[in-house]
Parts: C-alpha cells; structure tokens; sequence
C-alpha cells in the first residue's frame, strides 16, 4: 500500500532542497556544472549526501514531523546532463541509483513518516533564457527520466523550480502516465509571479486545467518568503513553501561568489507566519542558502 503524502497525513513534513549550495559553500564539494548526481558514482561524496539527508531525518524526528527524502536527481536529464558526458544508459543509473541512497537512508531510519521522492528539474536552466516549449513536448521530454524511476522505490516525484507553465503541465503528465504521483514546485520571482510574468494562483489553475488535477498538490521553492508572502491567498493546492535564505534576485545570487545564508531565525518566523496564514500548506523547508539552523528555526516558530 503507497505511504501516505503530506497531504494525505496528520503530521506537516519537512524537506531539504538546499543541499547544492550546503555542499559548494558549507562542505567543501565541488559540484561540476551545479549537477549533484555526479557525486552519486563516488563513495566519498555519496557518504556526505548520505549524510545531510541523515540530519534532516535527525531534525524532523526530533521536531516529531515527517520528511521527504529528495534524491539527488535534479539534472539528471538528457539536455542538462549531455554537457557532463552522460548519455542514456548512464543517465539511467543515476537516477536508479540516486533513489537507493536515499532509500538506504529511509531503511536505517525505520519510520514510516519518511518519503522517498526523485528530483525533477526542468529542461533548461531556469534562470538563463528558456527556449518556449508546449505540453507535448515537455511531457515527451520527461517522459524518459519518470519511465526510469517508475521501477524504483520512490513514493512520488517532486518538480522543482518550474517556472513556465508549460513544461510544468507536460511534466505532470509524463509523471501521470508513468504511474507516479508527483508535486509540482513552482518558482517565482521577487514580484511574485512566474518568469514570463504569470501571476502564483493563474498559474496552479492553468496547470491544473491542462492536467486535470493530475499533481498530487503545488508547491513553491527557491525564492525568499519577501518574494511570495504577499502573493499567496490561501490557494488550496498551494500546499508547500520551500524557501530561500537570501533575499536576492536570482540573477543576483547567480552572480554571487559567497553564500548568502540571510538570519536563519527571521527566515523560520517568516515561514512560520506564512503556514499559519495558509492553513493548507503541509510541507515547509529551505532551498538555496540553508541548512539545518535554518530548518530548525522554521520548525520551532511554526510550533508557537
């Protein structure tokens, strides 16, 4: 029987999807072309993911909330992984092979308020100029990575930093078809909107439109609470925040040679005051940024 979502559940999760800059900026690993997956194939840097999924697991246990384990599987795709050599086969294995640390991750924690999920990214890098495509043709082009991870053990897929309406929709399909269950994250810019300008809620209606509802529920990610607190209307699909420690652009922390891990104790009070004023969110975490003060501050501030 599938283990229930957050959606599903009694108890809010947790999810760390800012593992990238934690292991530049915090652990002192290289991460060629910002790709995580590449670090899957060596059993030194596969310990150290290993071990910041360990600490989130630590942190949700003693907060008594779930987690979701995010494989580490965000350009595993076939455009963003060309320029590192991988073809398909490869490809393949990685994503194989990204599911099963963190489901070893899973075992040794021994709870059943602990998901496994892969990491979908977009086709393109989200913040460089995205070339247009339609629904078929992102539901064609994820079709290859979700067919892969429909053997494994994941409980769901989670699309992060979506940001074209599009490609969102084809890739829930593409999930839909291959029989996964799967969250759509969205990001947006500092005025709230989606890239090419689509405001938060148009753009979960039209998704939800184009795929009949087909998404388990939506999320945000990789934007500071600044750049959404005011956007966000209680939507009820809107059921997860994943916030930024910075609150700058992303073309500024693009730029950026130094982390930016903004206060993690003003970052927990700003998600916390966003979950109680949007009482159907049930997963809250940090991106870009954090760590585990700053999951740890969310916890606490939205416990009071």
């Amino acid at each position: 029987m599938p283990r229930p979502l957050p959606h599903e559940a009694d108890t809010p999760f947790m999810v760390y999807a800012g593992t990238g800059t934690d292991l530049i900026f915090n652990r002192g690993v290289n991460l060629p072309g910002f790709a995580s997956f590449p670090l899957l194939e060596n059993p030194n840097t596969r310990a150290v993911m290993a071990q910041q999924m360990q600490e989130l697991v630590d942190l949700a246990g003693e907060m008594n909330l779930g987690c979701i384990l995010d494989a580490p599987t965000w350009m595993a795709n076939a455009d963003r992984a060309a320029p590192l050599g991988y073809d398909a086969q490869r490809l393949a294995v990685v994503n194989i092979e990204g599911v099963a640390l963190m489901e070893e991750v899973r075992q040794a924690a021994d709870r059943d308020d602990v998901l496994v999920s892969a990491c979908i990214g977009p086709r393109h890098d989200p913040y460089a100029d995205i070339p247009s495509m339609t629904t078929d043709q992102a539901r064609r082009y994820h079709t290859a990575q979700m067919t892969t991870l429909r053997d494994t053990s994941v409980d769901l897929v989670t699309a992060y930093t979506f940001n074209r309406p599009a490609e969102a929709a084809g890739c829930i399909l593409a999930a839909d078809d291959a029989g996964l269950r799967i969250v759509m994250s969205l990001v947006v810019e500092t005025d709230g909107c989606l890239d090419d300008g689509t405001p938060l809620n148009q753009a979960i209606d039209q998704i939800d439109a184009e795929t009949d509802a087909a998404a388990a529920f939506f999320m945000i990610n990789c934007a500071h609470p600044s750049h959404f607190a005011d956007s966000l209307t209680a939507h009820p699909r809107l059921q997860g925040v994943v916030a930024n420690a910075s609150r700058c652009s992303h073309a500024e922390l693009d730029e950026a040679d130094s982390l930016d891990d903004g206060n993690p104790q003003e970052l927990g009070q700003e998600v916390a005051d966003i979950l109680h004023r949007n009482p159907a969110i049930r997963v809250f975490g940090g991106c870009c940024g954090t760590d585990m003060r700053h999951l740890r501050a969310m916890a606490k501030a939205s416990r009071s």
